[in-house]
């Protein structure tokens, strides 16, 4: 049934989704599926307020760090995509080689041939859950592509060993018919809300849309495609540069530098995904590994020029001219220099290595960034550390009050230290006003079990239900009855032989 919250919003319980459960995504169990009801937003006010900014030494926004409420909200979102569910109807396999609750992540386009692709074939992406660990994965799938050598899965082992902060993560690949064809299935580390930077920078919009690359769309009437700021250029081209020179430093070539396989994952945070997927598609045609590393710099540079323009076809031969003329009239000399370097047309060899010389002073700029956002995010994580006080504090309550018989005693706990503790359960949950209403204040309770945790010297008066008792104690009294009565029940769980849940 629908429900009012505090602020008389409508919302539903979280029961009505279609989630996946903490417990379900570490159990291996299978979601059952569920009714489709509209989501409301989360109610991120409601969460650990942040401290305030005259306390903490970078509590502006950092270049990969935003504001405090829109990083909780980014992560609030994140959360709540991962456990999202499929929509019905949508015909997917339940299980495929420990994988389960398959996710599209591709967004459904009307037109077969703006379907991302790979060479001749077609490329679809989902989320599934793997039943091993009860983490979430990526998987891209191949359509209609038939491995005939198994040796060819040698290159998924040597980029698995490739682990870098720009690249994703490629862990297995299999084939499959679960998808009634010949499917390839190469596996990837998840990074919930991603988008490439053809969608965040490039592609057209509905009206009234407006995409953020670190979250989701909003509708705030805007049509064009947000240009990319100058020091976010470098900052993905310092990013793309160093994940390049990983791969070269391997003997590797990373061949997918393209808008639609780089993700944007966080603010100003890039990562090439699809790593691997070539080398199986074309595990039988001999390559020159040389001359493929050359052709991931001149990837690097249509990337960069498509993306100053705001054009995936900016890179064209017939367009090329006008192309730079454009980028020359936004962007600096120096990243025109960057890119000409990178197209090599007077047949120069070009390295990495001499790539990461010319950009040197943009990687100081980008370690001293990141320094700043590693701070900004220990201090956030300050905010976070004692969320737990007053739930391990509720769990005690719960062991001690109204425990049916302990130490052969059916009213142990309304005997003793305990009888203090029941009262004071009555006085922070169970208070009416003047009426007879019952009093449900938050503030309130977070008040009385911060102070009880705390053991403060403050004394307050507890009256039994039947108004019959009346005590006068402290909350350090309080704090000390809750440890005594949680020792005697701890000290005799540990004598017992323990048992397992599930």
């Amino acid at each position: 049934m629908g429900q009012l919250d505090e602020l008389g919003q409508p919302y539903h319980e979280d029961s009505h989704y279609g989630y996946v459960s903490e417990y379900d995504a570490h159990s291996a169990y299978y979601t059952i599926p569920s009714p489709v009801f509209l989501r409301q937003p989360l109610n991120y006010h409601l969460y650990t307020t942040t401290i305030p900014s005259s306390f903490v030494q970078s509590a502006s926004d950092s270049h990969f760090v935003p504001s405090t409420t829109e990083l909780r909200t980014s992560l609030q979102r994140r959360s709540e995509t991962i456990r999202g569910t499929a929509a019905p109807g949508l015909n997917l396999p339940e299980e495929i080689q420990g994988y389960h609750t398959f996710v599209p992540l591709d967004a459904q386009v009307a037109n077969a041939n703006e379907r991302r692709k790979f060479g001749n074939w077609f490329s679809t992406t989902y989320r599934a859950i793997a039943t091993a660990d009860g983490v979430p994965y990526a998987l891209r799938r191949i359509e209609n592509f038939r491995l005939v050598q198994q040796a060819a899965f040698v290159h998924v082992d040597k980029w698995n060993k490739i682990r870098h902060p720009s690249i994703v993560t490629i862990h297995e690949a299999f084939t499959t018919r679960a998808f009634n064809d010949n499917s390839l299935v190469v596996v990837y580390t998840y990074h919930a809300n991603a988008q490439t930077l053809y969608d965040a920078y490039c592609k057209s919009k509905p009206p009234g849309y407006q995409s953020h690359p670190h979250g989701r769309g909003v509708f705030q009437g805007r049509t064009q495609p947000p240009a990319v700021p100058e020091r976010t250029l470098w900052s993905y081209i310092v990013q793309l540069a160093s994940a390049i020179k990983k791969v070269h430093d391997a003997g590797m070539a990373v061949r997918t530098i393209d808008l639609t396989k780089v993700l944007v994952t966080g603010q100003n945070r890039v990562r090439i995904s699809s790593c691997g997927v070539v080398e199986l598609l074309t595990h039988d045609t001999p390559q020159d590994m040389a001359m493929l590393q050359q052709e991931d710099l001149n990837m690097l540079g249509r990337l960069i020029l498509c993306l100053c323009c705001a054009n995936p076809a900016a890179a064209n031969p017939q367009g090329l001219h006008k192309s730079l003329e454009n980028m020359g009239r936004t962007y600096g000399n120096e990243v025109s220099t960057i890119v000409l370097y990178l197209f090599g047309k007077n047949g120069h060899h070009r390295t990495v290595d001499q790539l990461l010389d010319l950009i040197k002073t943009h990687f100081v700029i980008e370690m001293n960034d990141a320094l700043s956002a590693s701070d900004r995010l220990e201090n956030e994580l300050l905010t976070e550390l004692e969320n737990a006080r007053l739930v391990r504090l509720l769990c005690k309550f719960g062991f001690i009050n109204e425990r049916p018989e302990f130490a052969r005693d059916p009213r142990w706990s309304e005997t003793g230290d305990r009888y203090p503790i029941k009262l004071f359960r009555d006085y922070v949950f169970h208070q009416v006003d003047e009426n007879g209403n019952p009093v449900v204040h938050l503030s309130h309770v977070l008040t009385c079990l911060n102070k009880l945790d705390a053991g403060t010297d403050e004394k307050i008066m507890l009256v039994s239900r039947d108004e019959q008792s009346c005590l006068v104690v402290s909350y350090s009294e309080l704090k000390q009855c809750i440890d005594s009565a949680f020792s005697e029940l701890s000290r005799a769980s540990s004598l017992s032989t323990p048992h397992k849940y599930r």
